[in-house]
């Protein structure tokens, strides 16, 4: 068990239920009187009454704890998100109504027991990373309230970062729910587009909108998640979990940027806890590799300055046709740039991002998942008052391709600037990887953060794996027992494992070129097969250097074993097939090299 401080974290609070220490009811006064003592921070638009409260207490009172994995658990909504006789404004009282019934997820917690203590300030609309565009007032950040808390789930990150609520739920289109957990030094799940039902969440972008999940750390994320799961068959938008996702291995290779694609907007400070978590990653087991990340830049551009923005006008449609002052005048300038356009852009803009999401995927492809900033840095409530376009831009940095290229993220804590304000990176990777990223997040977390949002609960501690490490290797051809390139791997102290197959689902290639002559190999579950490999053991301080010896159009990316482990292993970039003749039937490298001699 994760040792906290605060009743609130789910397995602590369980604990106090079970011994009858505390009961739902007064921890539900408890919290109510609390939240009157940050009203100033401006964290709800609808803090619920305790006659509004009681349904919910009253049905605990007859329940059985055991059949309620979330009993008592207080839980904040977003409200562009119905909870069943609580308004439902979308931070615009023009839009106000009040939903008879829950949305899908709002609903999954309280079947399992969670009490939903409020609606919770956003940017209007959802259109806006700052948490300042909000007629309730700007949502002020958990640790100093001079500074913005992001957006544009604000109220729902601060909610759970002072101690109001166990978790919330957000939304995150454009980076609303990562942006806000790295101002308020928490775990933001930006779930895989499609995963988790939308139905009863007020669109903002219907194509690109997802629930967020904002949490203590990462393994309560990932218990909320599995209780999020399961199929609505009234939401459209939902998407079927595939089977054979990719996992992380323990020794694994995660992307970052190259240094002059990094942003941190002068903030120095930004730049080193960047370097610290790349550090903290290594200790983990990874190994960095410096990637193009132009496409992924250029992506992040489409969401605003292409035909998206279009959809935001929809949604809000037909309010700002026949009320357009009901709008804050910086929502209302950013949503009605979509009222034009043409369906040629529409399908330029598709075309465009199809080629980007092509080249996103082979780099993705070679590295088992990607670390970039949360955002560049924070800024001060004032300073984006003063500028709030060009600032709320640039918190978009690493967040606004997330959805367009259709990939899983977790925003996890990585420490604290030089101006004692908390900030955050960013694990991402496949879609459905949403497991394998909490995990790895679950790691990470107390490497770079002591303490749980702005409260003294101290994150848990883990035991780092030995220094002396080491990475398995599957070569294919060249570097087999015995061939002309085997040295460069016995020189640097490697040692040979397992003689194996991969899976039915490999081809392989002669390459053009030579001496000396190598083997490309691809992955292709249709026409692929088995081919015979060895795994090498390296020391991991020599990986690096074998790694930087590998010419184009070869690398190293993960490879499925027949027994269907995945380990590091040379692939072939597709443009180096051209010229090359396949030679799978031949059944591997050492057959096709005997024909040859």
């Amino acid at each position: 068990m994760k040792p906290q401080n605060n009743p609130l974290a789910l397995s602590t609070l369980r604990e106090a239920y079970e011994k009858g220490t505390l009961t739902p009811r007064a921890l539900i006064k408890d919290l109510l009187a609390r939240a009157e003592t940050f009203k100033d921070r401006n964290i709800w638009i609808h803090l619920a009454t305790v006659e509004e409260l009681e349904p919910y207490l009253a049905r605990l009172d007859k329940a059985s704890m055991e059949d309620l994995p979330l009993y008592g658990v207080p839980f904040a909504v977003k409200d562009n998100i119905d909870v069943a006789g609580m308004p439902t404004t979308a931070a615009c009282e023009a839009f106000r109504h009040t939903p008879d019934s829950h949305a899908t997820l709002v609903r999954k917690m309280v079947d399992a027991g969670a009490i939903p203590l409020g609606k919770t300030n956003l940017d209007q609309f959802a259109t806006g990373l700052v948490g300042t565009r909000s007629p309730w007032g700007e949502c002020h950040n958990s640790f100093n309230p001079d500074y913005i808390s992001g957006g544009s789930s604000s109220g729902s990150a601060v909610a759970v970062a002072l101690g109001l609520v166990s978790f919330s739920f957000g939304t995150d289109t454009a980076g609303s729910g990562r942006v806000p957990a790295s101002f308020n030094n928490l775990v933001g799940v930006k779930p895989t587009l499609g995963r988790l039902s939308v139905k009863g969440v007020v669109p903002a972008c219907q194509t690109l909108d997802c629930v967020s999940i904002f949490a203590r750390d990462a393994e309560q994320a990932g218990v909320l998640l599995s209780l999020c799961d399961g199929t609505d068959p009234e939401d459209p938008w939902q998407r079927a979990m595939p089977t054979g996702i990719r996992p992380i291995p323990q020794q694994f290779r995660f992307g970052v940027p190259k240094p002059d694609q990094l942003d941190f907007d002068g903030d120095e400070s930004a730049a080193e806890l960047f370097q610290h978590s790349i550090a903290n990653l290594e200790r983990l087991g990874g190994i960095p590799v410096e990637i193009d990340f132009a496409p992924f830049l250029e992506a992040a551009q489409l969401l605003y300055e292409g035909p998206w923005v279009a959809e935001r006008f929809l949604a809000t449609s037909p309010l700002i046709e026949e009320q357009p002052d009901a709008l804050l005048p910086v929502t209302r300038t950013i949503i009605e740039a979509g009222r034009e356009g043409a369906a040629k852009d529409a399908f330029t803009a598709q075309y465009r991002l199809k080629a980007l999401k092509h080249r996103a995927d082979q780099i993705l492809a070679s590295v088992d998942l990607m670390l970039t900033p949360t955002a560049p840095t924070i800024y001060t409530i004032d300073a984006v008052n003063a500028d709030p376009i060009a600032l709320n831009s640039k918190l978009g940095t690493y967040t606004n391709f997330m959805n367009l290229l259709d990939y899983a993220a977790v925003a996890v804590p990585a420490g604290q600037l030089a101006n004692g304000m908390p900030w955050g990176v960013t694990l991402f990777g496949d879609a459905f990887q949403d497991e394998e990223l909490l995990t790895l997040a679950d790691r990470l977390h107390p490497l770079a953060s002591e303490t749980v949002g702005a409260l003294p609960d101290r994150v848990s501690e883990i035991q780092l794996p030995p220094t002396s490490r080491t990475i398995d290797v599957l070569v294919c051809g060249a570097h087999l027992s015995g061939l002309p390139l085997n040295h460069q791997l016995t020189s640097r102290g490697a040692t040979l494992i397992s003689e194996t197959h991969t899976a039915d689902a490999y081809r392989m290639y002669a390459l053009a070129g030579g001496p000396p002559f190598r083997p490309g190999m691809i992955r292709d579950t249709e026409k692929g097969t088995w081919l015979p490999v060895e795994v090498w053991r390296v020391p991991a301080d020599q990986f690096g250097s074998f790694v930087a010896g590998i010419p184009a159009p070869l690398g190293i990316g993960q490879v499925e074993l027949e027994s269907g482990d995945w380990v590091c292993g040379f692939i072939c970039e597709p443009v180096g097939l051209e010229g090359a003749t396949e030679i799978t039937e031949l059944g591997g490298w050492r057959n096709y090299m005997a024909q040859k001699s």
